[in-house]
Parts: structure tokens; sequence; C-alpha cells
């Protein structure tokens, strides 16, 4: 194997490492619906981890798509989280 098949097969995994971690941050800020479910009305719970959550999550996708060479994975992992985040958060404190 020469070292232009080892950058090849290098570059194919972490490609695939990225999206299968892409996929594994959406679940993760899915996960939140849950908690919007069980706050929104009358019932309040913790609302710091969320809001952190969605003002991380609005950084990484700045960070994403800003930079010279976009990194479309780390965007769409966080994207959901901005939305569900802050939403979980509001839900949480009223």
């Amino acid at each position: 194997m020469d070292k232009r098949e080892n950058t090849n097969e290098s570059s194919k995994f972490i490609t695939i490492l990225g999206w299968v971690a892409t996929v594994a941050a959406v679940g993760m800020y899915v996960a939140y619906i849950d908690q919007i479910k069980a706050t929104w009305g009358d019932a309040t719970g913790p609302w710091i981890q969320p809001m952190v959550a969605g003002v991380n999550c609005t950084l990484w996708v700045i960070y994403a798509l800003f930079k010279k060479e976009r990194d479309y994975p780390v965007a769409l992992a966080n994207a959901p989280g901005i939305f569900l985040g802050f939403t979980a958060a509001f839900t949480a404190l009223f």
C-alpha cells in the first residue's frame, strides 16, 4: 500500500466519522424534545444547561459556516441544538 492509498483510506474514514458524529449530535439535541414536553405549560425545570447548549451550538454553527473551508457536518450537527436548546430553556423558565 502506498502513501496515496493510505491517505485516501484515512480521508474516507474521517469523512464517515464526521457524518456519524453529526447523526449522534442531532440525536442528542432531539432528546430535548422530552424536556420541552415535560415543561410545557405550568411545569418548570432546569434551564441553564439547555441555554448554554443553545449558545454553544450557535457559536459552532457560525464557526463552521464562516471559516474558509466550510464544515457542513459541524454546522448540521449543531443546528438543531440552537432551536431545541433555546426552546427547552424557555419552556423550563415559563
